[in-house]
């Protein structure tokens, strides 16, 4: 037999031409790539951001040196 997994929805709903919440359903193995891709996708953020601000800034003009984009003042 073939297990359904249903997703459900928090607050109201509201089923305007739809069948309902319980029809729709995902496998196991796409919510698993999902929440995957979800972790990665926060740890490239997390860890991706601050240097991309300094290659964005050391690629402007007036060409700045990285001691005057890492400086405070």
């Amino acid at each position: 037999m073939a297990s359904r997994v249903s997703l459900k929805s928090k607050g109201k709903t509201t089923n305007k031409g739809s069948k309902g919440s319980d029809d729709r359903s995902i496998s196991p193995a796409v919510k698993e790539w999902t929440s995957w891709t979800m972790k990665k996708a926060k740890v490239i953020t997390h860890y991706g951001f601050i240097p991309l601000i300094i290659v964005v800034g050391m690629n402007s003009n007036p060409k700045p040196q990285l001691s005057q984009l890492l400086s405070p003042i």
